[in-house]
């Protein structure tokens, strides 16, 4: 390490005095003009975390579904997944270290890791449209470089595009080629395979408009479009061409507005989707013939995609273990559903992606989606050799056939992380195999009225929960206000938890109508306020 060079370049990238930012499960989210030293330094991390590692490492430069002006920056580690734990307090401990303590924190940090400096390190990079995000991906290189790291710069990706060139790379290609086209190609041929298996014909069966956030998800979309057959026929809204990133469209507007976003004109019962601003999440929606607007979540694409893995691994005879995996802010009824009608098992783990990834490699299929739209499906190495095996190798047409889907199915989903492009690729071909409308999808199951709240407090860190946030520990006598009020309503359930990045306190509440389960949030809203200092005036109805 050259302290010289990087004094330099560190005063390149200087740190705003009294700023401080935290690695969450979204790695670092802030004003983009605040960013230019953290992604710096996390060009010097990604370094570092590739020689502990042997490996090539990720970095990310997006914000996600966050507001244009925004802008953030996240790792990817070896196998596409985020990163280490143990790693994010480095992430945080070198983001905020003083100028002049970056030589000693880095120091720390390759000795606490055992990082060998003399040996290789290899980054890729990738950036969203936001119009910060070309300058603070070259901030990037010049921490990668001052480490003597190499890079490879992909420019403008999706995140779960980045996420798969880093597995492929690390697999030595096993699970693709790293580059786009290899993307394209391995995700668009799985899903011609499967749905040449398809009967029901008809444009409208195949006919879908997506509303892209005004994000990357138009541009990775596009260059998609020659891979797909004809009778695909995607109409792309929001392409970034007019409007700002996310600005009254995108998943999580749709998902929190529960209504359809700006520039998009949908017909009764037109199948529609939107990704958010990365390409991550994906949640589905139509109007009614009444015009009443339909959302389908992640709760019910976790469903469907359920219903249609549970027939083939009926039918392949092999003793998987499968199971779907939620989080507490998943609607009841689909829990319900999942449990009771379709006998599958259900496990709730606490809010945040990595929480959701890491239960679901329990099992053989283990199938995850948080409510916002964001999720997939992993399949155990021992499950993925055992049906390419019966591919090649079974006797009997039914169980070869399954098998087949199933191995297609494993090739289209993108294993890394949520992936927009490959989660509405996978729901297309299910519904197509199984000759299923939009609203045959929705009518599964009804989803209980369901209020989101929140409350600001003078300090988070006074609520404590447990049982995968669905309880309250601290303070005293709020878990009990809690259940009692919950007594008062059919159907409900209600739960508080502490937002992880600002003084708020998250309150879901659902109820057998839409009137009870906003009295149920209010009531809880204002026992959060009273019990757990909250600031400012009590909560309105």
């Amino acid at each position: 390490m050259d302290p010289e060079a990087l004094r330099k370049y560190s005063a390149l990238h200087p740190k705003p005095a009294g700023l401080a930012l935290q690695y969450g499960t979204a790695g670092f989210r802030s004003r983009a003009e605040q960013l230019d030293h953290v992604v710096f330094r996390m060009g010097l991390l990604a370094v570092l975390r590739s020689k502990a590692v042997t490996a090539t490492i990720g970095i990310m430069v997006t914000a996600s579904h966050n507001p244009e002006e925004d802008n953030g920056v996240k790792l990817v580690d070896p196998l596409g997944e985020m990163l280490h734990p143990s790693w994010e307090e480095y992430a945080t401990q070198l983001a905020n270290a003083e100028e002049q303590e970056l030589q000693k924190v880095i120091a720390e940090i390759c000795q606490k890791a055992t990082v060998n400096l003399q040996k290789d390190a290899s980054v890729f990079i990738g950036r969203d449209t936001r119009p910060s995000s070309e300058k603070l991906s070259q901030s990037v290189i010049d921490g990668v470089q001052v480490l003597g790291g190499q890079y490879h710069d992909y420019g403008l990706v999706t995140t779960p595009q980045l996420h798969y060139m880093v597995c492929c790379q690390n697999t030595q290609g096993q699970y693709g080629k790293a580059t786009l086209g290899g993307y394209y190609e391995k995700l668009s041929k799985a899903f011609m395979e499967l749905i040449k298996q398809s009967h029901c014909s008809g444009e409208s069966q195949r006919h879908l408009k997506i509303d892209c956030a005004n994000g990357i998800g138009a541009l990775k979309l596009s260059e998609m479009k020659p891979y797909f057959p004809q009778e695909v026929l995607i109409q792309i809204y929001n392409d970034g061409t007019k409007e700002k990133l996310n600005h009254l469209c995108g998943a999580d507007f749709v998902k929190v507005h529960q209504k359809p976003p700006g520039g998009l004109d949908m017909k009764p019962n037109e199948r529609c989707c939107s990704f958010d601003g990365d390409a991550d999440r994906i949640v589905y929606y139509y109007k009614d013939t009444a015009g009443h607007f339909h959302l389908i979540d992640g709760d019910k694409i976790a469903t469907l995609i359920s219903i249609f893995l549970k027939e083939l691994l009926a039918k392949v005879k092999q003793n998987f273990k499968m199971a779907v995996v939620q989080t507490a802010y998943a609607n009841g009824n689909s829990t319900r559903y999942l449990q009771e009608t379709l006998k599958v098992p259900v496990h709730c783990v606490k809010t945040g992606v990595k929480h959701l990834h890491h239960k679901a490699q329990e099992f053989d299929v283990g199938v995850y989606f948080e409510a916002n739209g964001h999720g997939t499906v992993l399949f155990s190495k021992a499950a993925e050799t055992k049906i390419r095996q019966l591919v090649k190798e079974e006797k009997d047409d039914e169980k070869r056939e399954a098998a087949k889907t199933l191995e297609n199915m494993i090739d289209l989903i993108n294993q890394t992380v949520g992936d927009a492009v490959s989660d509405m690729l996978l729901i297309e071909a299910i519904l197509a195999l199984k000759g299923l409308s939009v609203q045959q999808w929705d009518a599964l199951y009804t989803d209980l009225p369901n209020r989101l709240l929140k409350v600001q407090v003078a300090d988070r860190r006074v609520i404590d929960t447990t049982d995968a946030e669905r309880r309250a520990l601290t303070p005293p006598g709020l878990q009990e206000k809690i259940d009692a009020l919950v007594k008062k309503y059919k159907l409900s359930r209600a739960f508080v938890r502490p937002s992880g990045t600002e003084d708020v306190v998250r309150i879901y509440a659902e109820a057998d109508t839409q009137e009870n389960a906003d009295a149920l949030a209010h009531e809880v809203s204002l026992a959060v306020f009273h019990l757990a200092g909250g600031k400012g005036a009590p909560p309105q109805p």
